[in-house]
């Protein structure tokens, strides 16, 4: 409890790589974090990176006119949301989907923004690597340092259901007595730490 990943500098080899509790075989999904960034400017950021063998399965990433957005094996047809620019106070981000409407919201500080009709009747496939930091064009590497991500990334969560709105506002205000995520739980998962990213604890509470 208070893990926090950061990355100071920007890099092509600087990531860490999740082990999700459960596969990711999903037909709707809530994912959270929580995130501060310095980078600024006309530039792509990467803020969660799901890759099997074949795909870009799931990723989400601040595009280079600062919209957010959520891919789903896709690199080019993407949802945008123009919404609050990231800073470098941690900002709570959740993503909202579902399969059977094509329903997709983003949440930022417990917010939740119009919903978008993206991708429906898709399913994520499992057998793929959870990337922070990093955009891998293959299952582990090919990693681009004008699209990695600087700064602070915590509180990683993905439930396999969309969350209530009540319960997205109680991670965003009280990260510590939420239950984890039951696919990726921030608490309770393995990961590994590759090159110059630092694991800072307990500096939240």
């Amino acid at each position: 409890l208070g893990k926090v990943f950061l990355f100071p500098e920007e890099s092509d080899s600087a990531y860490v790589r999740i082990t999700p509790k459960n596969p990711l075989n999903l037909q709707a999904f809530t994912l959270c974090m929580r995130i501060a960034t310095e980078l600024k400017g006309r530039r792509e950021i990467i803020l969660f990176a799901y890759r099997t063998q074949d795909h870009d399965e799931l990723n989400v990433w601040r595009e280079e006119d600062g919209r957010l957005s959520l891919y789903l094996r896709s690199s080019g047809d993407a949802v945008m949301f123009d919404l609050l620019p990231l800073y470098e106070f941690p900002t709570h981000l959740c993503i909202t989907w579902e399969s059977i409407t094509g329903a997709t919201s983003f949440w930022v500080n417990g917010h939740r923004s119009m919903v978008k009709i993206y991708r429906r009747g898709h399913r994520v496939d499992p057998n793929g690597a959870v990337i922070l930091g990093q955009d891998p064009d293959s299952l582990l590497g090919s990693f681009d340092k004008d699209q990695s991500f600087k700064g602070e990334i915590s509180d990683v969560h993905m439930w396999d259901s969309v969350l209530s709105a009540s319960q997205i506002l109680k991670l965003y205000e009280n990260p510590c007595g939420a239950q984890g995520g039951n696919v990726i739980d921030w608490n309770s998962d393995q990961y590994q730490t590759f090159n110059n990213v630092v694991v800072l604890t307990n500096i939240d509470g």
